[in-house]
């Protein structure tokens, strides 16, 4: 059975850039009730229990219909916010040479990506997520996917960045101002992790 993991930094170790309260209740609350959803949906499939989420993700077709939307959706919000909390850090870092290089030769430069992912996170209409996907032949592609979705659900690459641009990810701080929660992201991004996932 799946378990929610503690955060990798105090609830207010992302402040200012990301709030206390907000913190608590997106960890606790909104990806605690991801896992204990997608482990009630697994009940009556003892057999799919051992499995990791990344391979129910990746192999949607083959989960049960009774229970699809519950793992698409809740085990969806299970590997996306692991993955955020992951990808995020109160330490600077950067991104190492070989990323860097990538990412250049896909976008431009660090900033000209930043400005991609942050133009493609804005057009996001509701609730969903950006991604900076390593794609099947090793170059990078910026994706938005809307709900709980991600790119390992259509086999199109491995995500390796992440944005939450539901409203419980930034409402309580920045209210209808998206623009300023992701610049507020793009400063607490845990580069080394991204390095490590580039790898």
């Amino acid at each position: 059975m799946f378990e929610l993991s503690n955060l990798p930094y105090e609830y207010n170790g992302l402040e200012p850039f990301i709030d206390e309260k907000t913190m608590k209740i997106h960890h606790d609350l909104h990806h605690g009730g991801y896992v204990t959803k997608l482990n009630t949906a697994l009940e009556k499939y003892p057999e799919l229990q051992d499995k990791s989420v990344e391979e129910l993700l990746k192999n949607l077709t083959t989960v049960p219909e009774d229970i699809k939307v519950a793992v698409r959706n809740n085990g969806g919000g299970h590997f996306n916010h692991t993955l955020f909390w992951e990808i995020l850090s109160p330490v600077k870092s950067q991104p190492s040479q070989d990323l860097l290089n990538s990412i250049t030769s896909s976008f431009g430069s660090l900033e000209a990506f930043k400005e991609k992912f942050t133009s493609v996170a804005l057009t996001v209409f509701g609730s969903g997520w950006i991604w900076l996907v390593k794609d099947n032949n090793d170059g990078l592609k910026i994706v938005p996917t809307p709900n709980q979705d991600n790119p390992l659900m259509d086999n199109s690459g491995t995500p390796i960045l992440g944005l939450d641009v539901w409203e419980h990810a930034y409402y309580l701080k920045y209210q209808n101002r998206r623009p300023e929660y992701i610049q507020a992201f793009l400063e607490v991004v845990n580069w080394d992790k991204v390095n490590e996932l580039f790898k």
